[in-house]
């Protein structure tokens, strides 16, 4: 028999929940998920070394790609789709991947992460090149769709990226960098949606997230280049030019209106009382990056 994976593993903390009433078993959830914060502080030089590659992929022309399975997959497509409106760029800059397909999304396709077939035409749709990122994520690290994408991804000279919470994940040996939250046992036993998912999700925040402020996606801890596409990110917008060019929200409004919905535009043209035009001549000068021009 097979050692079993640390996310499959019994948890001794939560061998009587199913005697606990409701407060007690969230009580006993909750002190498991505070281990996750903590596992993630270990592997935050690992995660920083990614963010920074990942900015530079962005800056030559390169895209990310997230692979994985299940809950994991899920939470990389997640990921992904978020991109295009809090941070503006192009939808197929950041992409996601499901063993599985659509159908994966919303229904348990179970064997699909055991299928590397899959994983390879999904990588061949996406038809990654050295300049591209590709991230396989997988909570026991040893999802055959996981690995055979990341082994592919090194041959064609993409930079790889693996997340998993097991020590002896497999994806191990194909990540040039690898980031291991040893996040323990989970609350149920192998339910690794819970502690190894979130830990995921936390994880994947961070790295689009710090990718994009490091490409000047952000001004301080503003979202300037997010897209408005309803009334609260409209009001939002309004907003943000408000308080980074220290105008009214009336004034703000007519700058957002002239800068054709564009809040980072919008922004250098409040601030420097220039033209669109301008304000745009500026970006291109600075990299479009508001911080040099603000």
């Amino acid at each position: 028999m097979t050692k079993a994976p640390l996310t499959e593993k019994s948890n001794s903390a939560t061998q009587n929940i199913d005697l606990m009433n409701g407060y007690e078993i969230a009580q006993t959830i909750n002190n498991e998920d505070k281990k996750v914060a903590l596992a993630i502080e270990k592997t935050l030089p690992q995660i920083g070394e990614a963010i920074e590659l990942i900015a530079k992929a962005f800056h030559n022309g390169g895209r990310l790609a997230y692979f994985g399975a299940g809950t994991s997959g899920r939470l990389g497509v997640l990921d992904a789709s978020e991109c295009y409106p809090t941070f503006g760029v192009d939808e197929n800059m950041v992409q996601g991947f499901i063993a599985g397909g659509k159908e994966a999304l919303s229904h348990s396709v179970e064997n699909a992460e055991d299928k590397k077939e899959l994983g390879l035409t999904d990588l061949k749709s996406f038809a990654p090149s050295s300049k591209d990122i590709i991230v396989g994520i997988s909570a026991n690290g040893n999802a055959a769709y996981v690995k055979a994408v990341l082994e592919q991804a090194q041959k064609l000279g993409c930079t790889t990226i693996g997340i998993s919470s097991n020590t002896d994940a497999e994806i191990k040996e194909v990540s040039d960098i690898f980031i291991n939250p040893i996040v323990g046992e989970e609350a149920i036993t192998g339910s690794s949606r819970m502690k190894s998912g979130t830990a995921q999700k936390m994880i994947l925040n961070m790295l689009t997230t710090g990718a994009m402020i490091r490409i000047g996606k952000t001004y301080q801890n503003y979202m300037i280049d997010m897209r408005l596409l309803n009334k609260k990110l409209y009001n939002r917008g309004c907003r943000f030019v408000a308080e980074i060019a220290h105008i009214s929200q009336a004034e703000a409004k007519k700058y957002i209106e002239e800068s054709k919905h564009e809040v980072k535009t919008a922004c250098i043209m409040a601030a420097k009382k220039v033209s669109y035009e301008e304000a745009h001549r500026l970006l291109e000068q600075n990299e479009g990056i508001l911080r040099k021009i603000l």
